[in-house]
């Protein structure tokens, strides 16, 4: 079987012009030779793609897969994870991970917790900011948590984030909606603890591998899980398998909401606690990263006894399953 891979490799951003936080979502060469290395390792013959513009060369010229390894974020606009998937698809040519619809559901935070909404899945009270007069209609008490509404690896989260009032509310959204060019989500900060849930699986068949608690080894220093920690995580950050009753309260959460926003194959699920341990949708990750040691996904498995090349087989297995039962050439 031939799988390629398509990926946007953070160093040729750089190159490109972009900074080290714009290109903060793409993935190193490591995480693209660990991929590889484990499919071959698997027995597959595998040829590296890239970057969307490299996918369109590619079908240009006749080349096809049995299968695509999709870890593409897409560099523009909201539905950029979106348009790997959108291309195989026209192609009829199988891939990992969700499709164009849920991709762009899940990237816009906003969409995601409306769904959540819509299906009684427990979620913070939120809204969607688009300007600064959104704030005369914002009736949430504070503190409240401030994020842009389609970005991921924590970037446009700080310790400002955490807003307690309404002039630093507006402080905060002006320089993010500058910086950021999009709308921001504001939503009720929770402030008990905060979760990741491993999922692999689609629909009936999703399982969870095993949840994950995120705490903070300096708490005087670091306590939101942004950007800037995720860097430096093995300073900062201690992660544990928890199976507690709120943790398994977490766990039902999370699978709830990867079915009903149609997440596929594998990915991770955030969740956290309000004051009285009361678990809440944050956010879905379909396209989690899979650096071998710094993502999240890999470290969760790493605590669970799964090993990374058995992570990538797993992936790798469910989405054949689904093409399977589709009978899709």
């Amino acid at each position: 079987m031939r799988i390629g891979i398509t990926y946007d490799l953070k160093s040729e951003y750089i190159l490109d012009g972009w900074t080290e936080e714009e290109a903060a979502e793409f993935d190193s060469e490591e995480t693209v030779q660990a991929i590889e290395e484990s499919l071959i390792g698997l027995g597959y013959e595998v040829e590296r793609i890239g970057r969307i513009s490299n996918l369109v060369e590619h079908l240009s010229r006749g080349n096809r897969w049995d299968l695509v390894f999709n870890i593409a974020e897409g560099a523009y606009g909201p539905g950029r994870e979106a348009q790997i998937p959108g291309i195989l698809e026209a192609y009829r040519i199988p891939y990992t991970f969700s499709d164009p619809v849920t991709l762009c559901l899940t990237l816009h935070k906003g969409y995601a917790k409306q769904i959540m909404l819509a299906k009684g899945i427990p979620t913070a009270d939120f809204f969607i900011l688009t300007d600064l007069d959104d704030l005369n209609s914002c009736n949430l008490n504070f503190p409240v948590f401030v994020k842009p509404i389609a970005e991921g690896t924590g970037k446009g989260i700080s310790d400002r984030s955490v807003v307690k009032g309404m002039e630093e509310l507006k402080e905060v959204c002006s320089f993010l909606l500058d910086f950021y060019k999009q709308p921001l989500l504001v939503e009720s900060y929770l402030s008990g603890r905060e979760f990741t849930v491993g999922i692999v699986g689609t629909g009936k068949r999703a399982h969870a591998i095993g949840v994950m608690e995120i705490s903070f080894s300096k708490p005087e220093e670091a306590q939101v899980y942004s950007y800037e920690v995720k860097k430096r995580y093995q300073e900062f950050v201690i992660y544990r398998l928890v199976s507690d009753p709120e943790a398994m309260a977490a766990l039902d959460l999370a699978l709830e909401a990867w079915r009903a926003l149609g997440c596929r194959d594998a990915g991770r699920v955030d969740i956290r606690s309000d004051e009285k341990g009361h678990p809440y949708f944050l956010e879905v990750n379909p396209l989690a990263g899979l650096h071998p040691i710094h993502s999240d996904l890999p470290i969760l498995c790493r605590l669970a006894g799964i090993g990374y090349v058995d992570l990538i087989g797993m992936i790798v297995q469910e989405a054949l399953r689904r093409y399977e039962r589709k009978n899709v050439p």
